[in-house]
């Protein structure tokens, strides 16, 4: 993890083309898969989880991607939960709160079609009143390819997101063109600024 901070941190800043980082697909993914069991997070006191619920007696199956906020005696807002959205077939999901809000990622296929490719959803939840203050889309161009993971991180004491994995197509303004991407959204949790997308 602390060489996947080194990287993120470098190139933040500069092309990770650049940079060098070297070419480990497999360990990507498999760190992807690491990360993305990283599904509850505390702030201000309460635990929030992330989680992928089944509908029941749909056809094809299809999950609700619910965001539960846990009853505590340190939680001032008590019980809760929100639905982000809905997927055929959920692989990954993360969850990472700090003093800023509540931010979550999943991958998710939008129809059953066989057409329809994976995209990772952003999203920035307001702890009080679990309303979806941000929702962003990580999609290959034109829809053509899937997003295969995500995963999420943080910078810049917790400001500035990152949302790393893979994907099987260019995605929209990158630098690298590469099957690993970082997207890096400064001031995440304040603005509405889009994600700066470097691949290797």
């Amino acid at each position: 993890m602390q060489v996947f901070k080194f990287a993120v941190g470098l190139c933040a800043a500069v092309s990770l083309s650049a940079c060098g980082a070297p070419e480990e697909p497999v360990e990507q993914e498999a760190l992807a898969r690491q990360e993305s069991t990283l599904v509850t997070g505390t702030t201000q006191g309460c635990t929030f989880t992330i989680s992928a619920v089944p509908v029941p007696g749909s056809m094809p199956p299809r999950e609700d991607l619910v965001v539960t906020r846990a009853a505590s005696s340190t939680c001032a807002y008590g019980a809760g939960s929100v639905t982000l959205g809905a997927s055929y077939g959920t692989m990954y999901r993360a969850l990472l709160a700090n003093s800023y809000g509540v931010a979550t990622a999943y991958s998710y296929k939008p129809t059953p079609s066989g057409s329809s490719m994976n995209r990772c959803q952003v999203n920035h939840i307001d702890p009080a009143t679990l309303s979806i203050v941000r929702s962003t889309d990580i999609v290959v161009m034109y829809g053509t390819q899937h997003v295969q993971s995500c995963a999420l991180d943080q910078t810049d004491g917790g400001s500035t997101l990152v949302v790393y994995g893979t994907k099987g197509g260019p995605l929209p303004g990158e630098v690298g063109n590469r099957p690993n991407y970082v997207a890096t959204y400064y001031n995440f949790f304040t603005s509405t600024t889009p994600p700066v997308y470097y691949t290797y």
